[in-house]
């Protein structure tokens, strides 16, 4: 499937999707104006050509974990097996590589307190140095505009899940730990099957993950490349941005609609950023005009990103 293929109401059930990856597809289909028949067949086949992806997110404040952004210099004859490995791993999550084939960055989830997890990654045979900088904080709370964009608002009023802004660490028990990776791997599983996959009641499964959305912990996500809606060019953005500045700088890249994460991280450069845009024309103008205006932005960095090894957040740490 490509963005020639991707009508206008594929771009809606993903829309809808990503303010609610377990809407009922009743409940999207009133709102749209469709049947549930048409809903259910169009989530199906955006599912199995790999368009879509609905997956569990765990908020890491709520966990007490911490996410750490791990910087691999590669040899390129080994980029590719390296990704597909670090892939395999249950902590980590957007796996990327970048154009020039000698780097690999991810982001890996480990228990709060823990140092970086740099030992276990570092054994492969191909990898030449590595860098470990803290996620500080995730600094946007919105999604990226490009997949968000074809409903009213209205419509993505009526489709909002309930959102809460104080997810408290919480304690998991054994039923999250079976049942946040069963929702990882596909956020719509229904209950009767959610209920055999952990071995615990149909109804407790129900209340417990009412009770993780309620308080914040658990969020509902999907999986949509950009190359769909029409955007080629993806880029990390290395931002040192002066300290009094900072806050600032990232409220303003944060709206911007080219953008697609912000965090603040250790390191020489305290702002990562994802930039999702049409080609590299509109990248270089985003990097010019945007970017190189904003005060307090002292230098930037651009890595380009060929591929995803992977894109899900990890369920658990």
């Amino acid at each position: 499937m490509d963005a020639d293929t991707l009508d206008p109401l594929d771009r809606q059930l993903l829309h809808a999707l990503h303010l609610d990856g377990r809407a009922p597809f009743a409940t999207i289909a009133n709102v749209l104006g469709v049947s549930d028949r048409t809903v259910g067949r169009r989530v199906a086949r955006l599912r199995a050509t790999g368009a879509a992806r609905v997956t569990a997110v765990v908020d890491n404040r709520a966990t007490g974990s911490a996410d750490w952004l791990v910087r691999l210099r590669v040899m390129p004859s080994g980029a590719g097996a390296l990704a597909r490995a670090l892939a395999g791993r249950p902590d980590t999550s957007w796996v990327t590589v970048l154009s020039s084939g000698t780097e690999i960055v991810c982001l890996v989830r480990a228990p709060a307190g823990a140092p970086a997890p740099l030992e276990t990654l570092t054994r492969h045979p191909h990898i030449r140095d590595a860098y470990a900088h803290r996620v500080l904080r995730h600094l946007m709370n919105r999604r990226w505009a490009g997949r968000t964009s074809a409903l009213s608002d209205d419509q993505a009023a009526a489709l909002q899940a309930p959102l809460s802004d104080n997810a408290a660490p919480i304690a998991l028990n054994d039923l999250d730990r079976r049942l946040l990776p069963a929702l990882a791997a596909d956020g719509r599983a229904g209950y009767p099957h959610l209920a055999r996959s952990v071995g615990w009641s149909e109804s407790a499964v129900r209340r417990r993950l009412e009770d993780l959305r309620r308080s914040g912990a658990v969020r509902f996500d999907v999986e949509a490349d950009p190359a769909l809606f029409g955007f080629s060019t993806q880029c990390l953005l290395w931002l040192t941005v002066a300290p009094p500045r900072l806050a600032v700088v990232a409220q303003a890249v944060a709206g911007d609609t080219e953008t697609a994460f912000v965090g603040a991280i250790t390191g020489a450069a305290n702002l990562l950023v994802i930039a999702v845009c049409r080609d590299e024309t509109a990248l270089y103008a985003y990097l010019s005009d945007r970017i190189g205006a904003l005060r307090g932005v002292e230098r930037v960095e651009t890595a380009p990103i060929t591929a995803y090894a992977k894109r899900v957040v990890p369920a658990l740490p």
